[in-house]
């Protein structure tokens, strides 16, 4: 596999890291350096300030999300990945577990011919508001290759008894 082209867009913004040694995923952290977010409110985007720190302390930075809104979280860099592979962004199995915040299409791809900012597509799916902090690891990416296939027109054929969609295989 060729390198990933890694673009910081912040100082101080550093490339993914996998936890460990045989970790299948690189954390990925979220960069409130820009300033704003973009919070998305029955399906309109608004751009929403980044709470600073009270004590300016850049890594003090805060953003809420209320019960239910979504937002594209940044990740503070632009990355190339090379033709034929894919990140998958997932969750974090840790985030999932301890707070309501929700990668709401997961796993989602970032394709290799991607060429802007690196952001997480999140949910509040509590009840309550939800702060994350500038440099909270928000979500995982596993790296893929994959092949592309061309359709052929023809008729699919019925190959074993199993048909009727989604759970035809219960009984």
């Amino acid at each position: 596999m060729s390198d990933i082209i890694f673009e910081p867009l912040h100082a101080g913004v550093e490339p993914p890291v996998r936890a460990t040694s045989a970790s299948a995923g690189h954390d990925l952290a979220l960069c409130l350096t820009g300033g704003r977010v973009r919070v998305f409110v029955a399906g309109v985007a608004h751009e929403r300030e980044v709470a600073a720190d009270p004590a300016g302390d850049p890594a003090g930075a805060t953003i809420t999300l209320a019960a239910g809104e979504k937002a594209l979280f940044p990740l503070g860099f632009k990355a190339r990945l090379p033709v034929g592979y894919e990140a998958q962004v997932r969750p974090r199995s840790g985030t999932s577990l301890k707070t309501d915040l929700v990668i709401v299409n997961s796993p989602g791809t970032i394709d290799a011919d991607y060429p802007d900012e690196w952001c997480v597509p999140v949910k509040n799916g509590g009840t309550a508001p939800l702060t994350v902090r500038h440099g909270e690891r928000i979500a995982q990416m596993v790296i893929a290759r994959y092949e592309t296939l061309s359709f052929t027109r023809g008729t699919v054929a019925r190959t074993t008894d199993r048909a009727g969609g989604f759970g035809s295989t219960g009984r």
